[in-house]
């Protein structure tokens, strides 16, 4: 009796194991692209996907063409995008500075792709001009206005550092000094890698440096983001870009991932990279930490 019953709870374990791995299971693979943010935010969408039932399949260091194909051939269900990259990159249209303009220039113009847009976040990963504190109080620069009249009036005593594609694209430098009316010397731009500017402005071998608003740099070294004022850098917003066939299966999708939606702002995704990339936490560690601490898991 005993060998029967034992028999009868293993037949029934694999037969739930196998119906919740059959293709009429919750089944959805989460894509990431190839830095800390994208895998923060899989892991994380991972652990809330699968606090609800869901079987889930992670696919991460893709780049972007290779996410965007994966997304509309279903190879990948779901994936946090940037708003602006979408419009720009895969679509081809100009970039849209308001965040609820630009989701719903992308809502309608990817239907036919075959791509939804959902849970549009304030994290916001754009292009910001950044200055050591203390030097942005010293010149009383606060944004960029301030910054565009300081230059004006002094246009060979602030030295930039910027990477080569943003001192050369439209959304980039030169749109910025055509829109705030001010120019910088060729001989006061520094071009350098990705990064290398953070280290140049903290050993005071610029005054200003390109970088990006969740860039976990700016917290390490107490940098100040000179505000936007003029509203010129378009909107970079996190959104949930899902396979339309996936979202239509599983219309559930937008509400689980409301309470992340509504947790991922500047500040807390670049508290998150911080933790990752200066304090070498590991990516799975920290998304896990910070669902729990924000009450974001059931179980």
């Amino acid at each position: 009796m005993k060998k029967r019953l034992s028999l009868f709870v293993l037949l029934t374990s694999i037969l739930l194991v196998l119906s919740s791995c059959s293709p009429g299971g919750k089944n959805i693979t989460v894509g990431a692209k190839t830095f800390t943010e994208q895998l923060l935010l899989a892991k994380m969408t991972t652990f809330i996907l699968e606090d609800n039932g869901y079987n889930v399949e992670e696919i991460q260091n893709l780049g972007s063409s290779a996410m965007r194909q994966a997304i509309e051939t279903q190879q990948v269900d779901m994936t946090w995008e940037y708003v602006g990259t979408a419009l720009v990159s895969y679509l081809g249209v100009d970039p849209v500075v308001d965040k609820i303009e630009a989701m719903e220039t992308i809502q309608k113009l990817d239907k036919e792709n075959g791509v939804a847009w959902t849970n549009l976040t304030d994290a916001n990963n754009v292009y910001v001009l950044a200055m050591k504190q203390e030097r942005a109080d010293e010149l009383g620069i606060d944004t960029i206005s301030d910054l565009a009249s300081y230059v004006e009036d002094n246009p060979d005593e602030l030295s930039f550092g910027m990477e080569t594609e943003f001192a050369n694209r439209q959304d980039g430098m030169p749109g910025l000094e055509e829109h705030y009316g001010f120019h910088v010397p060729d001989s006061n731009i520094r071009e350098m890698e990705i990064g290398l500017y953070y280290s140049a402005l903290n050993n005071d071998e610029i005054d200003v440096s390109e970088g990006f608003s969740t860039d976990p740099q700016i917290k390490s070294l107490g940098l100040k983001i000179l505000e936007d004022d003029q509203e010129f850098f378009p909107s970079y917003n996190l959104a949930a870009s899902i396979n339309q066939d996936t979202l239509d299966e599983h219309p559930e999708l937008t509400e689980i991932l409301e309470p992340l939606q509504k947790a991922l702002t500047d500040d807390s995704l670049r508290e998150l990279n911080y933790q990752v990339d200066i304090e070498q936490k590991s990516v799975e560690r920290v998304a896990k930490d910070f669902l729990e601490a924000n009450d974001l898991l059931k179980n």
